[in-house]
């Protein structure tokens, strides 16, 4: 009898926790270059997401590239992200672009197309790739795709 009461408090427990329900992506926003100096370039994003479950989970990066004129010139940084259960919350993402990558002449011809955008003082940058959100076992992925003109 003990068991039976022990058991199914726990599956209470459980099925009252709203587990399976994956947070909701709303928005990729905020994307915005933090610092410029001689050997790097540093850009900041924020991913937006809403939690409907009870309990927390992590969101890590999965490769996530950013390119610019048609070409990878980076990875974004993300340190794994607890999520806070029943809130709304945003993933900050970072990268370091190496100055050297963007001024490198290529067969794609990446230099005359950031010449170009330096000269109109903007840059088209595309953050493409995944974010995993993991949770009791249980893991979502996110694909995010967001190309943003950034002023210079």
């Amino acid at each position: 009898m003990k068991n039976l009461l022990y058991f199914s408090v726990l599956f209470l427990l459980i099925s009252s926790c709203s587990v399976t329900k994956k947070p909701i992506f709303v928005k990729v926003d905020d994307v915005k270059i933090v610092a410029i100096t001689s050997d790097t370039i540093r850009l900041k994003a924020a991913v937006f997401f809403e939690n409907p479950n009870g309990v927390g989970g992590t969101i890590s990066s999965d490769e996530i590239q950013i390119i610019a004129n048609g070409a990878a010139i980076a990875s974004v940084f993300l340190a794994e992200f607890k999520v806070p259960a029943k809130a709304t919350f945003s993933v900050p993402l970072t990268a370091v672009i190496p100055t050297r990558k963007i001024f490198q002449k290529n067969k794609n011809g990446i230099l005359g197309g950031l010449i170009n955008s330096f000269l109109n003082k903007s840059i088209k940058v595309r953050f493409k790739g995944n974010l995993k959100y993991k949770v009791f076992g249980f893991s979502n992925t996110y694909p995010i795709d967001k190309v943003q003109e950034i002023k210079l």
